[in-house]
């Protein structure tokens, strides 16, 4: 399994905890392909669903679940806090599979996206372009089923009647707030501007607040948490997670493939509106921003053509800048982090997610 890289020496427990997250997973898939065959229903939903899970995936979120019921200053890692975090992986799943659709993405993690699997499973006797159909719509519902499946996990932990009072208006924030961000994302594409503003808001409500605020409120809530504690892991949350994205955009487009596990063509293809792209336009000459934009949204982009585009990026300095932008929110997750008053090892987890999430790699 993948882990967050650049850091060091991972807080103990991370490693058990992903184990265990996984084997609720596992048997929650397990159950589910048993009813599926009883009723015989096609075996590949499952297979599909549990290979992904399998292959590569930080579980990042369930670890700020679990990090964020610690800051609230709860204890152990009882079995109801797990599954619940496992049904934040089972969200993030379905995002990711409606995202690789979104963006007819080939490869995720070093493997074939799901709606290739299934366009390669259902090829037979059908033409390529049928073949596709099918993948991209057998994609979205084995989505769909993950996106249902995470609430009956949350659901089946055996929360208290408190707990699920607290929890739920939560994840239905999360879940309007994933989407909208995606809508947002969707909508921006191919519009060569340099609105950075609006760049940063898809950056908060596509990735920030899923990924890092809501699931450490999710577990903070767990635990009994007032709104104080919420509002300071939002102080740490929000600049970690727009770290995270700005990383990820220059993952998207400079990253190795081999090492990302995704093309590096996928987002200039798609004319992606990032705050990578909005900078190189407010920096780049009138000949720069003319060559960009006859590259950016382009279907057929050639590697020659992409390498190109990251020179124009390169040469007007967005690259750095967005560094800096990174390197800033760093320091401003940790500044909030030493104005809380967390337990040591919920700070010591949440420095060492804050810098691994910053210099990651994959």
């Amino acid at each position: 399994m993948t882990v967050l890289q650049g850091a060091a020496a991972e807080p103990a427990g991370a490693a058990a905890l992903r184990r265990q997250v996984t084997t609720v997973l596992d048997g929650f898939l397990e159950h589910k392909a048993t009813a599926a065959a009883k009723l015989r229903m096609p075996t590949e939903v499952t297979e599909c669903l549990r290979d992904f899970l399998a292959v590569g995936g930080k579980r990042l979120r369930p670890l700020l679940c679990v990090t964020g019921w610690q800051a609230a200053g709860g204890h152990c890692t009882p079995e109801t806090l797990i599954q619940t975090a496992a049904s934040l992986e089972m969200f993030h799943t379905f995002c990711l599979i409606h995202d690789d659709v979104m963006d007819d993405s080939g490869s995720r993690r070093g493997a074939p996206t799901i709606r290739r699997r299934l366009a390669q499973h259902h090829s037979h006797g059908r033409s390529a372009a049928s073949a596709e159909q099918v993948g991209a719509s057998g994609a979205i519902l084995i989505g769909d089923l993950a996106l249902t499946w995470s609430h009956e996990l949350l659901h089946t932990a055996g929360l208290t009647r408190a707990q699920l009072g607290a929890v739920l208006p939560l994840i239905d924030d999360m879940r309007s707030e994933v989407m909208y961000g995606q809508y947002l994302d969707v909508t921006s594409a191919g519009r060569s501007t340099t609105d950075v503003e609006q760049a940063l808001r898809i950056a908060r409500y596509k990735t920030a607040k899923y990924t890092v605020e809501r699931p450490l409120h999710i577990g903070a809530a767990l635990a009994g948490a007032p709104l104080g504690v919420r509002e300071a892991l939002s102080a740490y949350a929000l600049p970690v997670g727009e770290a995270f994205q700005l990383r990820d955009d220059l993952l998207g487009i400079f990253g190795t493939p081999q090492v990302t596990g995704k093309p590096s063509l996928d987002d200039l293809r798609e004319g992606k509106h990032t705050a990578l792209i909005a900078l190189t336009f407010q920096q780049a000459s009138r000949t720069q921003a003319g060559h960009l934009r006859h590259l950016l949204g382009c279907p057929t982009l050639t590697e020659d053509q992409a390498e190109a585009a990251r020179h124009i990026i390169t040469a007007t300095g967005a690259h750095h800048t967005v560094e800096q932008m990174i390197t800033a929110r760093h320091k401003q997750a940790l500044t909030a982090l030493d104005h809380a008053s967390f337990p040591a090892t919920a700070k010591a987890a949440l420095r060492h997610i804050a810098h691994a999430a910053t210099t990651r790699t994959t």
